[in-house]
């Protein structure tokens, strides 16, 4: 069904014998309702309120003792819920670069500290800022691409774990894998730029020096 329900888990029967059976009450708490067509949905609803309030004798004024609601308010309500829980995972996914992006930082800086020598003897030999530059930034890539490579092995692994476990539908998108991989790169980049500026500015004489 639309929402997920097994209908081989449904029983059908009449609406009498569950009141008196299993409820123990003598009205209707819930009615299904189909319009002629989707434009007619909101006169439909019109009318329904309308014939309720009449048959409850409800006085003009007073509040309904009763709720109609449209499948249209109820795809929207359903958005709106997706559309919030997209943005708190996209919030928690932000965090998780960031202090990730600040590692590749760390780990960086790190290396370019004990790699002092090695940039000086490469500086003294001809080598230009710009090549240093590459080479580190290339390092901090190849460092975020493993982990964004490692990170989609996890989440196939989980979906595909969830899907035997529970029986649930997962779909990977390849587009998404693709994003995935070259956002992980982007953070690379972004992260590792500083330390691999700071290296590439490094003055060859104080580097030889540097124990």
């Amino acid at each position: 069904s639309g929402i997920g329900q097994n209908q081989d888990d449904t029983i059908v029967v009449p609406y009498t014998t569950v009141q008196k059976k299993l409820q123990g009450i003598q009205h209707l708490n819930r009615i299904f309702i189909s319009a002629r067509s989707g434009n007619l949905v909101p006169t439909a609803q019109k009318q329904i309120e309308e014939l309720l309030r009449f048959r409850h004798k409800i006085e003009p004024g007073e509040e309904d003792d009763f709720t109609v609601r449209s499948i249209s308010e109820m795809a929207s309500v359903a958005l709106s819920t997706t559309t919030i829980l997209s943005y708190l995972l996209g919030s928690i996914a932000s965090v998780s670069l960031i202090v990730g992006g600040i590692g590749i930082m760390n780990i960086m800086f790190v290396s370019v500290t004990e790699r002092t020598r090695e940039i000086g003897i490469r500086m003294a030999v001809g080598a230009k800022g710009s090549d240093i530059l590459s080479q580190f930034l290339i390092e901090a890539v190849v460092l975020s691409s493993v982990g964004g490579v490692v990170g989609i092995l996890v989440g196939v692994g989980a979906s595909t774990l969830i899907s035997r476990l529970f029986q649930w539908p997962t779909l990977i998108a390849p587009s998404a894998v693709a994003l995935a991989f070259l956002f992980s790169a982007a953070v690379g980049i972004f992260f590792g730029f500083y330390p691999a500026r700071k290296a590439s500015r490094l003055d060859p004489i104080e580097s030889l020096r540097y124990e």
